[in-house]
């Protein structure tokens, strides 16, 4: 892929009470796989909030692989379902009173109705089984093992055919064989659908597997060292 795939411009001041953090970083990569790297408090999770929409910058831009998701001098500000983003929570944000079915063939739906329990759709049907998720697709999120808690959130954030996978830190609940595991099938499952991939982490194994280009950021700021 020629040109940036994530050029990002982003300023933001977050305030709480009488403390105040002021974001301003830019990044620009050709990298399909990026790492957002640095201190807890650092701004990563506002970052990929305010890319996803989830979150407004006072000002800036975020253009993913030639797209224009924000712009804030050219007046264009998507909404969340129009980026056309998948993301992934640290806590995997699953519906806990839905199966893993139900789960994943939320993605799909308009609206906040939930999907019948014996509903079956081809689209989370394939990602059931890209998952290999066949045996647990009726269980609730209560009755799964991190590892499939983490592959039903990545089906889910995946069925919509999104344009590119945010994800805040999604091994971190996980111990350290099923995170190299998941680490090589999440490597696989990106090369495998070219899918740009945007990933926070504190982890060196993590960069070290996923990373082509890792972006510190602390206190707000790409660090001059980076």
């Amino acid at each position: 892929m020629s040109g940036a795939v994530w050029d990002v411009e982003l300023r933001k001041q977050l305030r709480h009470g009488a403390s105040r953090f002021a974001l301003d970083l830019r990044f620009r990569s050709e990298a399909q796989r990026v790492a957002l790297y640095g201190p807890s408090g650092a701004g990563k999770t506002m970052t990929l909030r305010m890319i996803a929409g989830i979150e407004a910058p006072d000002d800036g831009r975020v253009c993913i692989a030639a797209r224009v998701l924000f712009d804030r001098a050219a007046g264009v500000s998507l909404s969340p379902q129009a980026r056309r983003l998948a993301f992934v929570f640290q806590d995997y944000a699953l519906f806990p009173h839905l199966t893993v079915r139900q789960n994943i063939a939320f993605g799909l739906r308009r609206g906040w109705r939930n999907p019948a329990h014996d509903a079956r759709d081809a689209q989370a049907e394939r990602w059931i089984e890209q998952f290999r998720l066949q045996g647990v697709a009726g269980h609730y999120p209560h009755q799964l093992s991190g590892g499939q808690r983490q592959r039903t959130a990545l089906a889910r954030a995946l069925v919509n055919q999104p344009t590119a996978l945010l994800l805040d830190e999604p091994f971190a609940a996980l111990d350290k064989q099923l995170r190299q595991r998941l680490r090589e099938e999440l490597l696989e499952l990106q090369v495998s659908l070219q899918l740009p991939l945007l990933l926070i982490t504190h982890d060196d194994d993590d960069l070290r597997c996923l990373a082509q280009e890792v972006v510190t950021i602390e206190e707000g700021r790409i660090s001059a060292g980076a």
